[in-house]
């Protein structure tokens, strides 16, 4: 993804759907950009599941700082699971993190060449690893990798977002989400549709 491609995205939703146009005109211009580092990435979606924002960022910053800054699979494999807890992970993420690193180990994954597989690829390696759903890797496309075309159907305030600005009587479900994706012409940039939306809850007074 590159400026130009963003941009094309834009001018798209904002053509195929009025309702998103407006929260165009009054915010900022969508600013996803490619990560580097996927491996931090994922370590940092699997601490963070759950926990507030600022907690989740607290936590991943003593998790580097153990690891100083280079928390590569053998270490973490390594790593007194007691010495981890002290960090303020829960046990369960501590076999999350484990079992990531292990399986990276045993090439049974592998990040390399991670950009060439189709989303679905990326999902249904990724969440071969425990803990991580279908959400987290979602994340991770739109956010790390900056798929353009993902649809996290399942994510809450996406669609709290949606009932917001289409002035919906309750939350949509994920069928009704869908729905509106096809409706208002939101394909083939769902990522921006949902940046959007997700930056709608930012905005009072729409």
């Amino acid at each position: 993804m590159n400026s130009t491609e963003i941009e094309n995205g834009i001018n798209h939703i904002y053509a195929s759907d009025s309702y998103i146009a407006k929260i165009i005109d009054i915010s900022e211009p969508c600013n996803l950009r490619p990560g580097r580092d996927y491996y931090k990435a994922i370590l940092r979606a699997i601490i963070g599941q759950q926990l507030s924002t600022l907690v989740a960022k607290k936590i991943y910053e003593r998790f580097l700082l153990f690891f100083n800054s280079k928390p590569a699979p053998g270490l973490i494999m390594s790593a007194d699971k007691n010495d981890l807890r002290n960090i303020g992970l829960s046990w369960a993420k501590i076999n999350y993190v484990k079992d990531f690193s292990d399986k990276l180990l045993k090439r049974e994954i592998s990040l390399k060449g991670i950009n060439s597989k189709t989303d679905e690829e990326v999902i249904e390696m990724l969440t071969s690893v425990k803990g991580i759903g279908t959400w987290t890797v979602q994340m991770l496309l739109v956010f790390s990798m900056c798929r353009l075309n993902v649809l996290p159907l399942g994510d809450f305030a996406l669609r709290r977002a949606a009932k917001n600005i289409y002035g919906l009587r309750k939350i949509p479900d994920e069928k009704k989400l869908l729905k509106l994706s096809k409706l208002y012409g939101w394909a083939p940039y769902n990522s921006i549709a949902s940046w959007y939306l997700w930056k709608s809850l930012e905005i009072k007074n729409i």
